[in-house]
């Protein structure tokens, strides 16, 4: 028998003895798992200017000067 074949075996050993309601959370570790060994693609600069979020009250861009001369603080304008 192969190697990979008795890892495999003791890999399905382990996941029947889990319990069901913790299959959901294992599902999601091993999807992790795999993703992080794939090759990543570089991203494009567009993508990742896609990804940014920011944090900041409504009226931010309007009043951009008076948040960063001090006049106006952000964390007593969050929602």
């Amino acid at each position: 028998m192969s190697e990979v074949v008795t890892i495999k075996k003791l890999i399905y050993g382990e996941i029947d003895q889990i319990e069901e309601v913790w299959l959901e959370d294992l599902y999601q570790i091993i999807t992790l798992f795999i993703q992080s060994k794939q090759p990543q693609k570089k991203q494009g600069l567009m993508t990742k200017l896609r990804q940014i979020q920011i944090d900041a009250p409504e009226d931010f861009a309007a009043n951009l000067d008076l948040y960063l001369s001090g006049e106006k603080h952000a964390s007593t304008n969050l929602s």
